[in-house]
């Protein structure tokens, strides 16, 4: 039987492990730099526990974690999409075991992340999509924006 709790200051580890494996299975980045960006994420991510800035659920199958989800409200200026708001909903993180995929997990920890964006007073979210991701948040109502990236 399928169980969804919120996220704990306990669940570093998990959190620390579902990024990993959400990063391997987009297939983009090299272990190195997966590597590189194990610790420096733990420190980020532990007082953010602590203080409850992320937060989350977990879904768990008798006991074992199947799968989870990370949702921050992040500072922003108001904006076209948000112009009365100045904060903005993230969800990252989103990692649900290969064995559990196509059963609706993930739908339900999107779902599950909507009701605590709405609790919070969220009216606009973001998040990153991989291209195996992007159908699920399509079907959910999510839609492409025209972010751009660069790196120094």
């Amino acid at each position: 039987m399928l169980r969804t709790r919120p996220v704990e200051s306990r669940d570093l580890d998990l959190i620390c492990e579902h990024r990993q494996k959400m990063f391997q299975a987009s297939g983009k980045p090299r272990e190195e730099e997966l590597a590189a960006m194990d610790v420096p994420f733990r420190d980020w991510l532990r007082p953010r526990l602590e203080d409850r800035s992320y937060f989350g659920f977990i879904v768990e199958n008798e006991g074992e974690v199947i799968g989870g989800i990370g949702l921050m409200v992040i500072d922003w200026p108001p904006h076209p999409s948000h112009p009365q708001d100045d904060r903005r909903g993230y969800v990252l993180n989103m990692f649900v075991e290969p064995d559990y995929r196509g059963r609706g997990v993930a739908t339900d920890l999107m779902k599950a992340a909507d009701v605590e964006f709405q609790r919070r007073g969220i009216r606009y979210a973001i998040l990153h999509a991989t291209s195996k991701g992007r159908p699920l948040y399509e079907h959910l109502g999510w839609s492409g924006t025209t972010e751009m990236a660069r790196q120094y």
